[in-house]
């Protein structure tokens, strides 16, 4: 594992700790105050859209992740492309691809898109 794969699993398993138990503040203390949020509805700016967002999935989704590509953009930013299973207890499996940048041990920017 390289560094920026690295910086990235260590936020990604807190992230995906978190909705795993379904904890939408925990999961939205992982981004930034001013981070930007694309998921799979309109856009979101900060931690409470991230825990608004999270706490409107359903009990029992899980998430699972590969990281595909990383770059350094600078010092303290990592850029990470991913694919992401989203799993659900009653319902089928939704794969989207996830990039996002990562500042320090946050997340500053997350943007879903399904293929």
């Amino acid at each position: 594992m390289n560094a920026e794969e690295t910086i990235l699993t260590t936020v990604l398993e807190r992230w995906k700790d978190a909705v795993d138990a379904h904890e939408p503040e925990r999961v939205a203390e992982n981004f930034t105050e001013d981070a930007i949020f694309q998921g799979l509805h309109p856009y979101t700016v900060g931690p409470k859209g991230v825990a608004e967002y999270y706490d409107s999935q359903p009990i029992g989704m899980t998430a699972k992740y590969t990281i595909q590509e990383t770059r350094r953009l600078a010092e303290n930013l990592v850029l990470g492309y991913l694919h992401v299973d989203f799993d659900f207890t009653d319902m089928p499996t939704v794969s989207v691809q996830l990039s996002l940048l990562v500042e320090g041990e946050k997340i500053r920017h997350y943007q879903v898109s399904r293929l």
